[in-house]
């Protein structure tokens, strides 16, 4: 920040008394010449309507030059509105890498996506200039942005549009590291799937890697490590601890016992845990990478009934999780599932850390992952330039040069059409003679139509070719015969999927892809004794467990869209509804005080 920003330490100092709430200042709509200007929706003015409704809920808080009201590391609890004067957002605030990012003037707010989670703050906003501030709890902003639909859509919109920025803007934690480091690759891979602010400095090439190296006293060996803040140094630290320090929420730290637990955290697993919370139902939602899934991913979802428009992967997962949250469920992160066994009436899932959670019934939506491409070369440029999602993260790393995706499916269109955002040219490489097998006509439209893209069928890719970063593909055309060689920088890969069910052989029945059978389609699973006691048929979306279930991409035949997956997982806890009627017994559930009891209406 620079030296004429009007700023003082506000360290020990008490700010002025709270007092009612009272009338809104008509200073919103004043002029602020340093204020930045709105980009993207990411800083909206309220309305004088929208104030007038936060105040009858808040209280009214004078503040001086200086008087700090979010700190960067520290938990977001409060939810501030600038009546008068202005706050600034700093990014290292008091040290020597202090950076201002934004400014915001009366009637815009304070907080971006950590806000509505719980998360730490990446930022710290002062005051510039005696004013006041109208304070609300999160309690009070999580009852508004549920309950009001217009407020809840304009605070949404903005954080999201807010940790985008975030994102782009290098703010945050910094990641130091190599490129060919498969630990810096997993720590990257972390990050930017559950859309942390972060910043990556390559070992290799990034002249700021030596000087941090020397500041902290580490050697090139101990790398990747995570600093924030020039305070919080972590060498090579596992998901879990950068959880922690970020403040995702973790596995309940007793062995907790409840009604429902959901493993996976795409539509699937979110519809299920939003039904089953909302129903009262005591609900752990566990995830061993990221919310949203691959779903959440995508930038662009358009074939999904109530968006007309579209809605990218990360505001449909942002949503769902709000939802969720507000009904109750636990949603912990990152929790690997490594194993499942019937246990005194419950199923006890155990975790690669060790811990355990038991409930009476489970879903399983752990998804599927795309296909790795088998060919020479790929290996060593996995992670650097071969992808096999396509988000902002890995988008910005194209820098411009062309790009090719593999693959025929929705997940390839939908990654063309927004790579033609980064790069001058984009090749949809496609094994069989057509997109209509397994792309959506919406989605076959756009792509043949954009003059960036070029559809090459019958196409197969046999090698990649670079040492450091991708410098061409070698493919062949199938049909003709003919070889040829794309000059492209990045390889992004959508070929087919495979199930995460590797932990879960011999304790259910699987087809023989690895996916989960369910339904009618078990024919014996691997434990029948345990059907003796139950008294009713397997009904549909159960496994070869009686009280598993699976929704989803992960159960076998199961339709491979995002809409599908939603009614699956909601389907699932109409039958979740039904075992228990079977297995209940009074007093038998841990239930979280958060919730209801309620019984399902679609049982009536």
């Amino acid at each position: 920040m620079s030296g004429s920003d009007p700023m003082t330490s506000g360290e020990g100092r008490r700010p002025r008394e709270e007092t009612a709430p009272q009338a809104v200042d008509s200073r919103v709509d004043e002029a602020v010449p340093f204020e930045t200007p709105d980009l993207y929706g990411a800083y909206p003015r309220l309305s004088d309507d929208q104030m007038a409704h936060l105040a009858q809920h808040g209280r009214r808080r004078a503040v001086d030059a200086g008087d700090v009201l979010i700190r960067e590391g520290e938990r977001c609890e409060t939810f501030y509105v600038v009546l008068s004067g202005s706050v600034a957002i700093v990014e290292g605030y008091g040290t020597p890498d202090e950076r201002l990012l934004r400014v915001h003037g009366p009637g815009r707010f304070i907080g971006e996506l950590g806000l509505l989670h719980g998360q730490v703050a990446f930022y710290t906003a002062v005051a510039r200039e005696p004013g006041d501030v109208l304070v609300l709890s999160m309690d009070q902003l999580r009852h508004l942005v549920s309950t009001d639909s217009t407020i809840g859509d304009l605070v949404l919109q903005a954080c999201l549009g807010r940790r985008a920025l975030l994102v782009g803007q290098g703010a945050g934690f910094r990641i130091i590291g190599s490129r060919y480091s498969p630990d810096t690759r997993r720590l990257r891979e972390f990050a930017a799937r559950n859309r942390l602010p972060h910043r990556w400095i390559d070992l290799e090439t990034d002249q700021e890697a030596e000087a941090l190296l020397r500041r902290f006293g580490v050697g090139p060996e101990e790398t990747p490590l995570v600093i924030w803040r020039d305070t919080t140094l972590l060498r090579n630290p596992g998901n879990a601890e950068l959880a922690r320090l970020i403040g995702l929420p973790s596995l309940p730290a007793d062995n907790h016992r409840g009604d429902l637990l959901v493993i996976g955290s795409g539509p699937a697993g979110l519809a299920a845990a939003v039904n089953a919370a909302s129903e009262g139902l005591s609900t752990t939602l566990v995830e061993a990478m990221a919310t949203g899934g691959q779903a959440g991913t995508s930038s662009r979802i358009e074939n999904l009934i109530g968006f007309p428009s579209g809605i990218s992967g990360a505001e449909l997962t942002e949503r769902a999780v709000l939802q969720a949250n507000k009904f109750g469920a636990r949603i912990s992160l990152p929790a690997e599932a490594t194993g499942l066994r019937p246990q005194d009436g419950h199923y006890t899932v155990t975790f690669a850390d060790g811990s355990e959670i038991a409930a009476r019934a489970v879903v399983l939506a752990t998804g599927a992952r795309y296909r790795r491409l088998h060919i020479p070369g790929i290996e060593r440029l996995e992670g650097t330039s071969v992808h096999y999602s396509a988000t902002v993260y890995e988008a910005q790393q194209c820098r411009a040069d062309p790009v090719a995706v593999v693959g025929g499916g929705n997940s390839a269109g939908q990654a063309v059409l927004f790579l033609t955002g980064f790069t001058p040219r984009v090749y949809l490489l496609v094994r069989g003679p057509s997109l209509a097998a397994h792309m959506s006509r919406y989605l076959i439209d756009q792509v043949e139509r954009h003059p960036r893209v070029r559809v090459m069928l019958n196409t197969e890719v046999t090698e990649a070719v670079g040492q450091e970063t991708l410098e061409e593909l070698r493919v062949v055309d199938s049909r003709a015969g003919q070889h040829r060689r794309l000059a492209v920088r990045a390889l992004f890969v959508f070929t087919g999927a495979e199930p995460h069910t590797e932990w879960l052989a011999g304790t259910l029945a699987l087809d023989d892809r690895g996916f989960v059978l369910t339904g009618n389609e078990v024919q014996e699973g691997p434990a029948p004794e345990v059907w003796q006691s139950q008294g009713r048929a397997r009904m549909p979306l159960e496994t070869s467990l009686p009280g598993v279930f699976a929704a989803g991409d992960v159960r076998s035949g199961s339709v491979k869209r995002v809409a599908s997956a939603v009614g699956e997982g909601s389907m699932a806890i109409h039958f979740v509804h039904r075992h228990l009627g079977h297995t209940a017994a009074p007093g038998n559930s841990d239930r979280s005080p958060h919730t209801r009891r309620k019984e399902s209406a679609w049982l009536a």
